[in-house]
């Protein structure tokens, strides 16, 4: 959420930049801030009160041990009374405290001074292109297709098992998946990020914590009995795993990465865009998260978006780079850069990764800190980026490496797969 701090400080330039979003969130805005008013002026007056109360118990003990009863019991009635207007005080408080955080949970990150306002993913910036593509091939098959042609997924075993979006991959289906997530992970490791494993159920706490509730709690599973969410990405544990502490300067940046199943719900998908593996409830994914001072947050994102280019490339697929106008961008994000691959016989793309920064918005929820040289504390800033998201990769590799004689693999992954084609 956004520290309270910089509403105060910066309330015209944050109404301003929300309305990239497509809303105004000024009355959103002005609630907190009365809010906060209102709940600085109880905790002064509460103070105060707390004061002469402490003032007066000292100074009855004084007349106690004098001698002087007759001022004991006047003084000890003002001293009730005032133990009465602090409780009063401190309910008041109770009830701003949660209103004032209520109403703060409902604004989302403002948006960086290089995101473009817009409605939707339509108005996306297209930043880079890369389309390598075989104009004379045509009768394409669909990855669907090609998965039952070659057996190496099955939609309709995945949906005698579970359900639709929960597909089997089977032999050299199922190592070619193992065989990019060891790519991503060795790719990623290479590079400085210290893998983790982290469980696939989170908490209400941690949920909250990155983002992912209130405002994706329709999204998640939940299991009821033990109150427990299915992750939605590794994003939520890995970030997780500093939540509530304060960390020193020398300590940052600290850079993770980890592979995780991801579940999700999605609600009110339909239609061809679901189809094959363009949209699963349960996939693979391998994740970048990053923690790091204020002044290198952007430097870092900049890193992180080369980086996530790097292993595309590697793969030598269709690729383009997006970065997300105001109305697209993610509730907690403040600038995020998506990652695409063609799919060759869809005529479509298809998302393979975002790289976000969300600045010290996050941070202000997970109370992560750090203290710096003069013995300052501030809100670290965290970064996340797939690199990558497995199954839509699957689909581009299979669709754009289809050939007469089978699916080719690209060189990056012949010594993980140990094969060169699916025939």
């Amino acid at each position: 959420m956004v520290p309270l701090q910089l509403l105060r400080e910066n309330k015209n330039t944050i109404i301003e930049s929300l309305k990239k979003r497509g809303f105004d969130y000024k009355p959103a805005i002005d609630r907190v801030l009365k809010l906060d008013l209102q709940r600085r002026q109880i905790q002064t007056d509460m103070d105060s009160s707390l004061s002469e109360a402490n003032k007066l118990s000292k100074l009855i003990g004084e007349q106690m041990k004098s001698g002087n009863l007759s001022q004991v019991e006047s003084l000890k009635e003002k001293n009730f009374d005032l133990k009465n207007k602090n409780k009063i005080y401190q309910n008041d408080l109770n009830e701003i405290k949660k209103s004032l955080f209520e109403e703060r949970c409902n604004i989302p990150n403002p948006p960086l001074n290089n995101v473009v306002k817009g409605k939707s993913a339509d108005d996306n910036e297209i930043i880079k292109e890369v389309l390598k593509l075989d104009k004379t091939r045509n009768k394409l098959l669909s990855h669907w297709d090609l998965g039952k042609k070659y057996d190496i997924i099955d939609f309709e075993l995945g949906v005698k098992i579970t359900a639709a979006g929960f597909p089997v991959y089977k032999g050299k289906g199922a190592k070619l998946q193992r065989a990019l997530i060891n790519f991503f992970l060795d790719k990623n490791t290479s590079e400085g990020y210290h893998e983790v494993q982290v469980p696939h159920l989170v908490n209400y706490h941690s949920a909250f914590s990155t983002g992912q509730l209130p405002d994706k709690e329709g999204q998640m599973y939940l299991i009821e009995k033990e109150n427990l969410y299915l992750i939605p990405t590794a994003e939520v544990p890995i970030t997780n795993i500093y939540r509530g502490i304060t960390l020193d300067e020398s300590r940052l940046p600290i850079t993770l990465t980890g592979y995780t199943p991801c579940f999700r719900r999605e609600a009110g998908s339909y239609g061809k865009d679901v189809r094959g593996l363009n949209r699963l409830h349960q996939f693979d994914k391998v994740e970048i998260v990053r923690l790091e001072k204020e002044d290198r947050s952007l430097e870092a994102l900049t890193e992180m978006v080369d980086h996530v280019e790097k292993i595309v490339n590697e793969l030598d697929l269709p690729y383009r780079i997006l970065k997300l106008c105001g109305g697209d961008l993610g509730f907690t994000s403040a600038c995020t850069y998506d990652f695409e691959l063609f799919s060759a016989a869809q005529n479509k793309w298809l998302e393979i990764s975002s790289v976000s920064t969300f600045e010290n918005f996050q941070s202000e929820r997970l109370k992560i800190k750090y203290k710096s040289k003069d013995g300052v504390k501030k809100n670290v800033h965290t970064l996340n980026g797939s690199a990558l998201a497995i199954p839509r990769v699957m689909a581009s590799l299979m669709e754009n490496c289809q050939t007469e004689n089978g699916i080719e693999i690209p060189g990056c992954l012949v010594p993980y797969t140990g094969f060169k084609i699916i025939n």
